[in-house]
C-alpha cells in the first residue's frame, strides 16, 4: 500500500513541475517528462533555471 502512496505522490509532484514549467521554454510535457525521468526535485531545478518560453 505504501508504494502506491509513494507512486501517485511522485507522479502528482512531476505533474505540479509541469504546471510550473508550461509557460517555460520547454513547456508542459517537456518538465513533467523530465521530472518522471530525472525525480521532481531535478525537474524544479530545471524550472528555476530555465528560460521564460519566447526569450
Amino acid at each position: 500500500m505504501h508504494i502506491i502512496i509513494i507512486g501517485v505522490l511522485y507522479l502528482l509532484l512531476s505533474l505540479l513541475m509541469g504546471l510550473l514549467g508550461r509557460h517555460r521554454k520547454f513547456g508542459f510535457w517537456g518538465y513533467f517528462f523530465g521530472s518522471i525521468v530525472l525525480t521532481p526535485v531535478i525537474g524544479l531545478l530545471l524550472v528555476v533555471a530555465s528560460d521564460p518560453a519566447g526569450s
